[in-house]
């Protein structure tokens, strides 16, 4: 028998830290980026580690499970009317952490401070149908659209949609007042059982770090979750020794590409736009990122979007890049001449970066253009755009790119925006976004090269977690396994 128990005491000394079962205690979980803290998203635009906190200690009134689905927040039930005019949400009867009962008027404001004029919040232009947010009762609030939105509900379940009020949050979890060890934060949760008893809790302990440092951790067995990876820290994780399928993917809707920086460049002209767009090689750089399911994109728009039909790629696209260099060089010396241009991009720090900048000065060297990295937005030409949609409308796509919000716009394209955002026809609206994506597409206001790219890494206690289109992760049931086609 005390050999039997020596052998299994070889065996599991054997097996690699970040396999093995995490000590009971806390989930712990690493955010990569900066010490997060709660913010007010009408007055600060909130990071990657920022948004979790947020969402885990400040719900909104919906939030996403972990494969994406809404599910009750702060709000216990809700309805919708038939038109799609008015929501509807009964406020679960709730406490601020200091004791006091959470109330319809209050949540009433805090959202209607999102959505003024000097709100910094990102969502603010995409929730732009709201027209006027109303305390019905003390625990029931109505929310009125000038115009049906269906995909209302995945916007509210965003961390920019989290009430929260001086700094404190409505849940589900509590923040302990006082800092782990290294800076880390405590977070609480009590959760209602069904027997004799009582309440039980659940327990994270939440920490920022860089990328490296975060993978460090995790190979170490001292980190249970990392999330918040992207593909600009990706070939870190890539080269690590991690367990078996620990490293996840989310299949991440939204924009990934480059949009001129500023006007009075080339780069105005939407032939030269064209060019640069048709010298890209997406096929080489997808193979060189390693990201499972990652295919290349032509086109402002993706497929699946409510409403829309999948777009069409343009013509060149079927053509081979070996088989159109030729002609991309003739069109690059006509629109350049004889000397070389050049055009500075701006592009976040890290490896994977280095990727798709050796890959743009390839083919964009191949055409004979120069490339140099900037070292700020204010001294590039391009930047990179890497962002996740917040909800499956088409509208979010188009409305990045009015002339609102960018140096190189059309300004033929911003009144089909408005049309459709005012129309209470749902086919009109459909068709005035896919005909202002067509216009887009045409004048390349933006050079899509693929999806975003979103990277966990999940220890085998983490039975809770699930990849999703939004990229968010609830921190509420890590350890509880999914339910049946809940992966």
């Amino acid at each position: 028998m005390r050999a039997l128990s020596l052998l299994v005491l070889a065996a599991v000394a054997l097996i690699p830290a970040a396999c093995r079962p995490s000590p009971e205690g806390a989930a712990k979980v690493t955010v990569i980026g900066s010490t997060p803290k709660v913010r007010d998203p009408a007055l600060t635009v909130m990071t990657t580690p920022d948004a979790v906190l947020e969402s885990s200690v400040g719900q909104g009134l919906v939030q996403l499970d972990a494969t994406g689905n809404i599910v009750p927040g702060l709000a216990e039930r809700w309805t919708v009317s038939d038109d799609g005019l008015s929501y509807i949400f009964r406020i679960a009867s709730t406490n601020w952490s200091g004791g006091r009962k959470v109330t319809a008027q209050q949540v009433a404001r805090i959202l209607k401070r999102s959505l003024a004029p000097g709100s910094v919040n990102p969502l603010k232009d995409t929730v732009g149908a709201i027209d006027d947010i109303v305390a019905m009762t003390d625990r029931v609030i109505e929310i009125r659209l000038r115009a049906p939105r269906p995909n209302m509900l995945s916007l509210l379940a965003q961390p920019e949609f989290a009430i929260v009020r001086e700094g404190v949050g409505t849940g589900p979890f509590r923040l302990s007042p006082e800092p782990e060890k290294g800076g880390a934060l405590r977070l609480t949760r009590e959760i209602a059982s069904g027997d004799d008893e009582g309440a039980q809790k659940d327990e994270v302990v939440l920490n920022a770090a860089p990328a490296a440092e975060a993978i460090r951790s995790f190979t170490a067995g001292n980190t249970d979750l990392v999330l918040g990876g992207t593909f600009a820290d990706l070939p870190l994780a890539q080269r690590a020794r991690l367990p078996r399928n620990s490293l996840r993917f989310d299949p991440a809707s939204g924009l990934f590409g480059l949009v001129p920086t500023r006007a009075g460049t080339p780069l105005d002209d939407a032939s030269v736009r064209q060019l640069l767009s048709q010298a890209i090689d997406r096929d080489a750089l997808v193979d060189a990122l390693r990201v499972p399911g990652l295919a290349p994109r032509v086109t402002v728009l993706e497929p699946g979007l409510d409403g829309v039909p999948s777009p069409t790629a343009p013509g060149w696209a079927a053509t081979a890049l070996a088989e159109r260099r030729a002609g991309l060089v003739a069109q690059s010396m006509r629109e350049f001449g004889a000397e070389k241009a050049t055009l500075r991009i701006f592009l976040p720090a890290g490896p994977g970066s280095d990727i798709l900048f050796n890959r743009l000065v390839l083919d964009w060297g191949g055409i004979g253009i120069n490339v140099e990295r900037a070292k700020t937005v204010a001294a590039s030409d391009l930047k990179l755009i890497d962002a996740v949609a917040p909800s499956n409308s088409p509208a979010w796509f188009l409305r990045q790119f009015r002339c609102e919000f960018v140096p190189v716009c059309d300004k033929d394209i911003d009144p089909l925006l408005d049309a459709a955002r005012d129309t209470l026809v749902p086919a009109q609206r459909y068709a005035l976004l896919t005909q202002a994506a067509a216009k887009m597409d045409e004048a390349q206001l933006f050079i899509p090269l693929a999806a975003p790219v979103r990277w966990s890494l999940v220890s085998s206690r983490i039975q809770g977690f699930a990849g999703n289109r939004f990229a968010l992760h609830t921190l509420s049931d890590l350890e509880q396994k999914l339910s049946p086609g809940g992966s």
